[in-house]
């Protein structure tokens, strides 16, 4: 989802990378920047059967053949927006407590929504990823290493002790996470209903009851998150 939401964003493979997966810096970078943020105002304002490599070249001031010649087509266009939302420095929080980090996870989940331009942004990204395979590829990788990072969360919660009996990396982070999230998402992509700082608060008591009583443990010899 877009960079500075929660974990509420694609990985590279063997093979060379593709157009517009480069990450220079300099005028290449300003045009990447400008070409992702044209890609999300199309979304937001059209959708992603509204949006176009024409739409993307004109908002963005990059020419229709550098666009094909770069990203290829649109659906590359918009794997790269995802790849590039991905590129941030965003970490989860640290609060000293497991409870305090579930809750904070959340809290920033609800906050993102309550923003009308960052909530239009990310719902349209997440209709898309329903409508394009390559969309949906790319965003399963953002959360894979949203995911990822947030394996200090369940790492630091062992160390203190905080979830007895369960051994170093015996935590499947991922799932931990999705308990958190998926009760707000829901609420939101599917019943359509508000979600406020007790949906917040409801979630986070209930992921963390869960991992107490050791529903996110992992099995010995298991794949770690994002795997």
């Amino acid at each position: 989802m877009p960079d500075d939401q929660g974990p509420s964003a694609p990985t590279a493979d063997a093979r060379p990378p593709g157009p517009g997966t480069r990450r220079p810096g300099g005028r290449t970078a300003r045009t990447r920047a400008a070409v992702r943020d044209a890609v999300l105002a199309g979304l937001t304002e059209h959708g992603y059967p509204g949006l176009s490599v024409e739409y993307v070249a004109e908002r963005s001031g990059v020419h229709k053949t550098t666009l094909y010649r770069r990203w290829g087509s649109l659906e590359g266009l918009l794997a790269d927006t995802l790849d590039l939302a991905g590129e941030d420095d965003w970490t989860p929080p640290d609060t000293g407590s497991l409870e305090g980090d579930l809750r904070a996870l959340a809290h920033e989940v609800v906050e993102s929504f309550r923003d009308p331009a960052m909530s239009a942004s990310s719902s349209a990204i997440i209709a898309a990823a329903f409508q394009s395979q390559q969309a949906a590829d790319a965003l399963r990788a953002f959360y894979a290493e949203r995911f990822r990072r947030c394996e200090a969360i369940a790492r630091r919660a062992v160390e203190r002790g905080e979830l007895p009996g369960v051994r170093e990396g015996g935590i499947d982070a991922g799932a931990l996470v999705r308990a958190v999230s998926a009760p707000l998402y829901f609420r939101l992509f599917v019943t359509r209903e508000p979600v406020d700082g007790h949906s917040a608060d409801q979630a986070a008591a209930a992921a963390l009851a869960a991992a107490r009583a050791g529903a996110f443990t992992r099995p010995e010899n298991a794949a770690p998150t994002g795997a």
